[in-house]
């Protein structure tokens, strides 16, 4: 008989949740900069169910969406839905039940982003669907990611601020230029199967430079976000060895060589935002 916990533990694989990481954290920038402080249990707790509720809702659609590709493509065959460690009906009701959850944690905090609830859900699942019709799939989905940052400041203050914004349009970029590199990954399978990836589309070269001038804009916008909320040298400090980590990132892959690729996704990607979250925090208590 299958344990409670084995199954949990499957679903956690479905849906990648320790990929929370990209996006947690620029929703606790945009709550901690709204409330110029500690935003209060109840809100900070809400806000984090809704994060991690939507994204696993929005991965669930991906993996639903992208099966008939993943049984046929071979770096993708052993994910849990192609083996049969968990079935699509199951999914489904996965899915579904991230859903209500994600709208119920959203009723927790206040009308506006009740409100907003339905919207979000549609827009954070059509990207699943995007590369389906359009080469700037990777931006819709950093377009996805980019609201952490405003859903943070309207879960305190419902109303919508500039300095969000900036750091939203930051997560954007940064988002679009780091999964360009992930789809390196699988351009003559995007090829094949009329899939239109920036690499499937331009090249590796070009996908490369895509990535490279996203990566820039990203960190524009993180400067500008940064300098608008009116934070320190503390934050800044933070920005800046994310940059610098931005650049390592570049510099270990090349169009021949693309080994270090998954080093590149995960783990670079998540000290850069787990930094500029953690720089924004330390920064508003320093204040």
């Amino acid at each position: 008989m299958t344990s409670c916990a084995t199954v949990a533990g499957r679903y956690a694989r479905l849906v990648k949740i320790e990929h929370s990481v990209f996006a947690l954290p620029f929703a606790y920038v945009g709550l901690f900069l709204a409330a110029e402080g500690w935003p209060g249990t109840w809100t900070l707790v809400a806000l984090t169910v809704a994060m991690v509720a939507i994204r696993s809702y929005a991965m669930a659609v991906n993996r639903l969406a992208d099966l008939p590709f993943d049984r046929e493509n071979p770096r993708t065959r052993g994910r849990e839905l192609v083996t049969g460690e968990v079935g699509v009906g199951g999914a489904v009701a996965f899915t579904a039940l991230c859903a209500v959850v994600f709208v119920l944690a959203c009723a927790g905090l206040n009308a506006l982003c009740l409100a907003l609830s339905p919207v979000v859900l549609v827009w954070a699942g059509l990207y699943s669907f995007a590369k389906r019709f359009t080469w700037l799939c990777h931006f819709l989905l950093g377009s996805v990611l980019g609201l952490a940052p405003v859903a943070g400041w309207l879960a305190f203050d419902p109303s919508f601020s500039v300095r969000a914004v900036l750091f939203g349009l930051g997560v954007t970029f940064w988002t679009a230029g780091f999964d360009i590199l992930y789809a390196c990954q699988d351009v003559e399978f995007d090829r094949e199967h009329d899939l239109r990836s920036i690499p499937a589309c331009f090249g590796i070269g070009p996908a490369l430079a895509f990535s490279s001038l996203a990566h820039v804009n990203a960190v524009i916008f993180f400067a500008l976000g940064g300098w608008a909320a009116g934070l320190s040298w503390i934050y800044f400090t933070f920005f800046a060895a994310s940059a610098v980590l931005l650049c390592v990132e570049h510099l270990i892959l090349s169009e021949e060589d693309l080994s270090r690729v998954n080093v590149s996704f995960f783990t670079i990607n998540g000290v850069v935002a787990a930094g500029l979250g953690l720089g924004v925090i330390v920064d508003v208590f320093a204040g």
